[in-house]
């Protein structure tokens, strides 16, 4: 009995505590409101920020100055050539020195000298480039380098967050902020293979070869282009995927260049118009224009006026699914073509061959 009402006074205690507490704390509330702590400001978002990110990749950017020669004409009508600089980017993607820029920044240089985030400035060796992604390896020998984290482009989607980060106009370090607009834009004419992230990020002259970074600082594409067919266009620039970048540096790195597989035809597009008179499903298939003689088309027996429905029973509605298919097979790869010949279905084996190089290119050695 004694063990329960020492329980009782127990509780008696506790409640009569917690009644004296908030009574106290009315109080200080009625009296000085300006001791309670502000729970709005507590409760305030910290500012949007994306340094962490940029902290995270900014030191894999490189900046990239180049000198070319020029031909200039005089009041004589002689030719000279003058000396033309130009600024550009490039990504550390290898701690031993490797950096990924476009092929069109090294094209036709005289010079090209590559100044790290840390100041440090030199030569590069260009070990390979491609020119049909627009696409090209240097590599300096300047001890262990800060490498990017590269990312996977084909997770990105429409409306995710990108930064833009090069040297335009050579103000170095800089940084733009904008989202995905687009991905896999083509038929641009900037490249042959062209699967283009695009983007509102700011890209000016001078961002070329630079990074794509998402939010959190991996690299998802290299920058390219900026639309700018009409003076007013703002917000319209193009990067390379880098998924597309990793296979392209994964054969220079092996083979010195970049091997893809050709059946030597050229292909065009159906018109919706052509599509129903032939008779075939909605956006599918593909005219052969013309097979070049002695290539693999012709030896299986393709020729012009044909009309490819599916390549290895994979449906084909555009020349350019064709194009990016056969270029990422592999020489020796045997191809079933499915095809339309004046009304009949037939099927032929292709076998792939090697994609000749394209025009020779001027780089410096």
């Amino acid at each position: 009995m004694s063990s329960l009402k020492r329980t009782v006074s127990a509780l008696a205690f506790i409640v009569q505590s917690i009644i004296v507490g908030l009574a106290v704390a009315f109080l200080v509330v009625l009296v000085r409101p300006d001791l309670m702590p502000d729970l709005a400001a507590s409760r305030r978002a910290s500012p949007a920020t994306f340094a962490d990110a940029v902290d995270r990749s900014g030191g894999a950017v490189a900046n990239v100055y180049i000198k070319r020669l020029v031909e200039a004409g005089t009041d004589t009508g002689r030719i000279r050539l003058e000396v033309s600089t130009s600024y550009a980017s490039a990504v550390i993607i290898d701690p031993e020195g490797y950096l990924v820029t476009n092929y069109h920044v090294v094209a036709q240089a005289a010079e090209i000298r590559v100044q790290l985030a840390d100041g440090r400035i030199a030569e590069p060796e260009i070990v390979g480039v491609d020119r049909e992604t627009d696409l090209a390896l240097l590599r300096v020998s300047m001890g262990e380098l800060p490498a990017i984290e590269m990312g996977r482009s084909a997770n990105l989607r429409i409306g995710d967050v990108v930064l833009a980060i090069g040297n335009p106009y050579g103000l170095t370090k800089s940084v733009t902020l904008g989202i995905v607009s687009a991905t896999g834009r083509g038929l641009l004419n900037l490249a042959t293979f062209e699967n283009f992230i695009q983007t509102d990020a700011a890209i000016n002259a001078g961002n070329s070869g630079g990074a794509l970074i998402n939010s959190t600082g991996e690299l998802v594409g290299i920058n390219t282009a900026v639309l700018a067919q009409d003076p007013g266009t703002e917000g319209i620039g193009f990067a390379i995927p880098v998924d597309l970048v990793r296979g392209v540096v994964a054969q220079i790195r092996q083979n010195g260049r970049v091997v893809r597989g050709w059946l030597g035809l050229e292909p065009d597009d159906l018109t919706a118009a052509e599509i129903a008179a032939i008779g075939l499903e909605r956006n599918i298939g593909i005219l052969l224009v013309n097979v070049y003689a002695d290539s693999p088309a012709a030896l299986a027996g393709l020729r012009g006026g044909d009309i490819i429905l599916s390549i290895n029973g994979q449906s084909i509605s555009s020349s350019r699914q064709a194009q990016l298919l056969v270029a990422g097979s592999a020489p020796g790869e045997a191809f079933e073509v499915e095809l339309q010949r004046d009304g009949v279905r037939l099927t032929a084996t292709v076998v792939v061959g090697e994609r000749p190089a394209a025009d020779p290119v001027d780089v410096l050695p």
